[in-house]
């Protein structure tokens, strides 16, 4: 029996590409084992930031001098964007773009001479238009390293969930952008956005409903983008109105959406929908409107913020997070000024708060003002402080509350974890309940970041 090793990086879309992977190969006849054992290793990488391509570099020079004989093979976004500098590091074997990410299992199975994969999870693409896109195979520019990288096509490559050791199952229903956000690599090597079909949709849930999952998380490049390459289109709202007619999951999170995708009819189905969890991620990357503007982003700050403080109003406990992006080339010490206040004027209980990273090809790649390193580590630090802040109001608030949470496979010194609708770790000492288990937890203390309950009927 042939070995493997997957290691995932990047967002949750990357992720459930990764579990479609291992699955296949496992339904194909492969086992899973660890890096020092395995014959072959398969890298899912990012290239939102030039540190995620570093930290693929890195792991692919542990790999092989960990295990020489291991063969590794390199897919995703940073395959996509730079194959031949991938082709040219230490055992790498394969390395294959986003555009034949579907083909992966094959071409390992083919490889190692497995029969194939069970027909019940195939690796088949939806088409939407009956264009297909052309995948030339480009010479390689090292003898061992086969490179397959072309044009992403109009298909949308389902990745049917692999959830055997997750709690919460995510489900990749949308993939490519079409925005063109000045600082983002992501639509040159994601493709244009295009949709899983909706009945697919529900069958996946179903299937998961099946298996007893009491949660899932729906996924997607730009998620509100959902639908617009149907003919007639489908909307978001409507796919979700779909998922809780047609199934019986209990609980459906959303993993991001863009600020214009949140409507009020959005709003208002979430806070009158006990399915659907109370939790919002809405990127903002800036709370300067100037640089909002050379970030190319579709919304002033005035726009943003009614659409988060229409949350609160409808939705008061919602667990509310952004990303936030800090020294984009040409951010003055008022930008970051104007941001910081932005930022304290809304009811934040996170953010991910990421230093800008020059990613080649995007227009502000070549700005002629970049922000040096240091001022942007000390704007950080400060957001970082600000954010801490507002966390630690949000988690005291929760004192007394009453929380639907989600039991999880995680414990920590015998205390069973939880996480709630509004998107809080709690931890649960002397529950019983098992993992994947929906219950209430009213919330007793909190001691620094940590949120401590117990189970209620």
């Amino acid at each position: 029996m042939s070995t493997f090793h997957l290691i995932n990086f990047g967002c949750r879309a990357s992720q459930a590409d990764g579990g479609a992977i291992k699955q296949q190969l496992i339904l194909g006849g492969f086992k899973e084992t660890s890096p020092e054992g395995s014959e072959v290793a398969i890298l899912n990488t990012c290239t939102v930031t030039a540190a995620a391509d570093a930290e693929a570099r890195q792991m692919i020079r542990r790999l092989h001098r960990h295990n020489p004989q291991c063969r590794i093979l390199v897919t995703g976004c940073y395959a996509q964007r730079a194959s031949e500098e991938i082709a040219n590091l230490p055992g790498v074997a394969w390395v294959v773009g986003n555009s034949h990410k579907h083909s992966v299992a094959e071409i390992l199975l083919k490889e190692f001479k497995h029969p194939g994969i069970a027909t019940d999870f195939p690796a088949q693409a939806e088409a939407q238009t009956s264009h297909q896109a052309v995948h030339p195979i480009l010479p390689s520019p090292k003898p061992q390293a086969t490179v397959l990288v072309g044009e992403i096509g109009d298909a949308f490559h389902f990745a049917p969930v692999f959830a055997e050791d997750r709690t919460r199952p995510t489900l990749k229903i949308q993939d490519g952008c079409n925005a063109r956000c000045s600082f983002c690599v992501i639509p040159h090597v994601r493709g244009e956005s295009r949709s899983m079909a909706p009945q697919k949709v529900i069958e996946q849930i179903r299937r998961l409903e099946e298996e007893g999952y009491q949660e899932i998380v729906l996924s997607g490049i730009n998620l509100g983008s959902y639908g617009r390459d149907f003919s007639p289109r489908l909307s978001f709202l409507g796919l979700v109105e779909r998922i809780l007619v047609e199934t019986k999951i209990r609980r459906v999170r959303i993993s991001s959406i863009e600020p214009m995708d949140v409507s009020h009819e959005f709003i208002q189905m979430v806070a009158g929908e006990p399915r659907l969890a109370k939790h919002f991620h809405v990127p903002l990357q800036s709370g300067s409107n100037r640089i909002l503007r050379l970030m190319n982003r579709r919304y002033w700050t005035t726009q943003y913020a009614e659409r988060i403080l229409a949350i609160q109003e409808r939705i008061p406990n919602c667990g509310l997070g952004a990303d936030v992006m800090v020294g984009f080339p040409g951010e003055t010490e008022a930008d970051h000024a104007e941001s910081l206040r932005f930022i304290e004027s809304l009811p934040y209980s996170y953010l991910h708060i990421f230093p800008y990273s020059a990613r080649p090809g995007t227009p502000a790649a070549s700005h002629s003002n970049p922000v040096d390193g240091r001022r942007i580590r000390l704007r950080s630090r400060e957001m970082q402080s600000l954010i801490a802040a507002k966390r630690q109001k949000f988690l005291q608030a929760q004192v007394g509350e009453t929380l639907s949470v989600l039991a999880l496979h995680e414990t920590q010194e015998g205390m069973r974890s939880a996480l709630s609708s509004n998107y809080l770790k709690v931890f649960l000492p002397g529950a019983e309940a098992p993992p994947n288990t929906l219950l209430n937890a009213r919330v007793g203390r909190v001691f620094g970041d940590q949120v401590f309950g117990y189970q209620v009927s």
